[in-house]
């Protein structure tokens, strides 16, 4: 693809380094927490969940995107607080979405990795002020865009200057009406074959339903991604986004097991389920 002049892959893949988290080596990453940030002590028990099934990321919207503009739009900068706060206990590292220049520079600083979403994959100012940046970036495929347009996207954050991109795959909008969206997992092996980049999978946003969350990650897993993003919620019931998609945190852990069994399988690891604490 000649116009990826600097996503394209020429040797070997790249590897994102967030103080001691990889993503793009050996290790899957697991990256786990609510779709939205709601109370300081759901983020605390979300984070040790995360650590208790040895995931490294904490994630938790504080600015939501969403369909109606009646629904939870997120908490800012109060959220971002409980974000933070509940990932220092726990000794992970954080990333949240942003939505446009003000909540971009509302988390600059605050957190390790922003993330843009499907939504704004094609939002060119915001992928230009992203580059512009020296902290990672999680990029999100939009519903309906080509692999193509979406490595074209993440070389707008390259072309500005910030080479810390990991691309996330998350299910594209198709005909099929059963899940949320249809999960396309050869995207994940086109992506790693044209560009350098890491590439990790939203199995939630591609399912819609919990139930069908793990066999997606592990599905995921088998087929080369570099790590997961997965939306856990202390009580799905009540959560205020994405409820029905949010696995409870016993599935979490049960869900981290198989997939780090998973992981060995296909010659790569991830981190050991840590013990829980007393």
């Amino acid at each position: 693809m000649e116009s990826l002049r600097l996503a394209a892959r020429k040797s070997g893949r790249s590897e994102i380094r967030i103080k001691d988290v990889v993503i793009g080596g050996s290790a899957v990453v697991l990256i786990g927490g609510p779709c939205a940030v709601e109370s300081a002590e759901q983020m605390q028990r979300a984070a040790q969940t995360v650590r208790q099934a040895g995931g490294r990321i904490l994630r938790g919207g504080v600015y939501k995107p969403r369909t109606s503009p009646y629904s939870f739009q997120g908490l800012g900068v109060e959220g971002l607080r409980y974000l933070a706060d509940a990932a220092a206990a726990e000794e992970l590292l954080t990333v949240t979405e942003v939505l446009d220049e003000e909540s971009l520079r509302s988390v600059s600083g605050q957190v390790d990795i922003i993330q843009i979403g499907a939504r704004n994959m094609q939002n060119y100012q915001l992928l230009k002020l992203a580059g512009r940046l020296d902290t990672p970036v999680i990029l999100k495929r939009g519903l309906a865009a080509t692999v193509e347009e979406w490595l074209l996207a993440a070389e707008y954050i390259l072309a500005g200057g910030n080479a810390r991109v990991i691309l996330c795959e998350r299910g594209i909008r198709t005909f099929e009406p059963s899940t949320r969206n249809t999960l396309d997992l050869s995207a994940v092996a086109v992506a790693q074959e044209l560009c350098h980049l890491p590439v990790i999978v939203d199995p939630s946003h591609a399912a819609g339903r919990r139930e069908l969350v793990p066999a997606l990650a592990k599905a995921a897993v088998a087929g080369g991604a570099d790590g997961l993003l997965i939306e856990m919620h202390p009580n799905p019931a009540e959560a205020k986004s994405d409820g029905a998609q949010s696995l409870t945190p016993e599935e979490f852990l049960r869900l981290a097991g198989e997939v780090e069994t998973l992981a060995r399988a296909v010659g790569r690891s991830v981190q050991p389920v840590a013990r829980v604490r007393t």
